[in-house]
């Protein structure tokens, strides 16, 4: 059996699902506002659109600030004191958003929520968890969860809200948080050893050669442009929704629900497309193409139809694009820079979340709800002259092994191995491999054997 089709061990399946659940808990509480905020905040004192948007972006401005220093942190201390630490910092913020009556305290509340800043100690754990060669099919599991969390809140998030309130959500999340607490230790696995990975981690040598990467930092503009334009149209899309006149508040969701299983049907055929016919830039810049679509009906249509089809259009296009730009950064960046890739491209997304919600919120206080299109459409569109000009990824897939007596020319010599680097303090190989021209018996004769 191919080690791309090996199932995971039983600790590593521990691991990946206990990681997963902390993960998702987590998303599950940043997101579940989205969908309800707008509408709450308005009856909120001393409540603008620039402070709703800052409220909604805020914890994004936190996040892309302090993941990185919480990741090099659990190298020092360890990652789940880290973790759990953050987890905390995340249910303080919680239950100070939960406990305002103001903008102003939910706004404190969502910065210290973004400060918990666990992203880059989980996935360090999760790496410290993982074999080399099982690690690729653990961070998808991980994210996995993170997709399923989002679609998730949108459904809950009308749901809940008419149960108990925004406060109540933030609540809630305050205690989500504390069970991931209970999850890390009573399930999550401790490591044998903790070290640094470069496939998972930042590491600041390679920052520069990372940042020098053009199809790399079009790859950042494209994240943080998805999750700009995400967060620009959700602070309208509940007033939208409402003034359709339709569905009440708390029947969102029943348009919500067929609207991401639908979106969800559709995108399948388009990543087999991408992945399995070799058609990766053509499916990425056609769903910016859908976005830009689904934000012209947005602003051409009022009534609930036109809201819904847009709103379908929109989330197939958002889906495949939040699942194929960590592979493109995965297939573009060098083997053994992985980690530092990931972790700038992290940054961006959460960067791109705050200026949504922040810009957004000013587009929205100059220009009404058709200001808030305006400006995601004009991200979109410089997205788009951005995208167009990215080479065309090759269909590459990294692959990790431990090694002692062998060199990089070694490597080179197999079949289908395109890159590699070896990392001789630690013992591992970093390779890109071309799988349907991989010789993997010879290449698996080069490693070393676990136990």
């Amino acid at each position: 059996m191919s080690v791309f089709q090996e199932k995971l061990g039983l600790q590593e399946r521990r691991a990946g699902i206990s990681l997963a659940l902390i993960y998702a808990f987590r998303m599950l509480g940043l997101f579940m506002i989205l969908p309800v905020f707008a509408l709450y905040a308005e009856n909120l004192p001393e409540t603008t659109p620039v402070l709703t948007g800052l409220a909604l972006g805020i914890y994004g401005l936190t996040q892309a600030l302090l993941q990185i220093p919480f990741g090099m942190l659990s190298d020092k201390i360890g990652r789940k004191p880290v973790i759990a630490a953050g987890l905390v910092i995340f249910a303080a913020g919680s239950v100070l958003a939960a406990s305002s009556d103001s903008i102003y305290g939910i706004i404190a509340g969502r910065a210290l929520q973004g400060a918990g800043a666990i992203a880059s100690a989980l996935m360090a754990l999760a790496a410290d968890l993982s074999r080399e060669e099982r690690r690729v099919r653990m961070m998808a599991m991980i994210g996995m969860s993170i997709g399923f969390a989002f679609a998730i809140s949108m459904i809950l998030g009308p749901i809940i809200n008419e149960w108990v309130g925004v406060s109540g959500i933030f609540a809630g999340t305050a205690v989500l948080a504390i069970i991931g607490i209970g999850i890390l230790y009573l399930f999550v696995p401790d490591p044998i050893e903790s070290h640094f990975h470069r496939d998972a981690e930042l590491q600041s040598s390679s920052l520069g050669s990372v940042l020098k990467t053009p199809d790399l930092l079009r790859l950042d503009v494209g994240i943080f442009s998805l999750h700009f334009v995400l967060m620009s149209v959700f602070l309208v899309i509940p007033l939208e929704l409402r003034d359709a006149a339709v569905l009440a508040p708390g029947q969102h969701w029943q348009l919500y629900l067929p609207v991401f299983i639908s979106s969800v049907i559709f995108m399948v055929p388009f990543i087999i497309m991408a992945e399995r016919k070799d058609r990766m830039k053509s499916v990425f810049v056609g769903a910016i193409v859908g976005l830009i679509v689904a934000v012209l009906g947005l602003l051409s249509g009022r009534d609930l139809t036109t809201i819904a089809v847009s709103l379908l259009v929109f989330f197939v296009a958002f889906n495949l694009l939040e699942a194929s730009l960590p592979s493109l950064v995965a297939k573009t960046a060098h083997a053994d820079q992985k980690g530092t890739a990931m972790g700038v491209y992290s940054s961006s997304q959460f960067l791109g979340t705050f200026a949504g919600g922040a810009l957004g919120g000013v587009a929205h206080n100059i220009g009404g709800i058709d200001g808030v299109y305006m400006i995601a459409l004009a991200m979109l569109l410089i997205w788009f002259m951005i995208a167009i000009s990215m080479k065309k990824p090759r269909n590459l897939s990294t692959y990790l092994m431990k090694v002692v007596d062998v060199t990089e020319q070694d490597l080179l010599a197999v079949a289908g191995v395109i890159e590699a680097s070896i990392i001789r303090d630690e013992g591992v190989a970093y390779l890109k491999v071309q799988k349907d021209l991989l010789d993997e018996e010879k290449l698996l004769s080069m490693a070393v054997v676990d136990g």
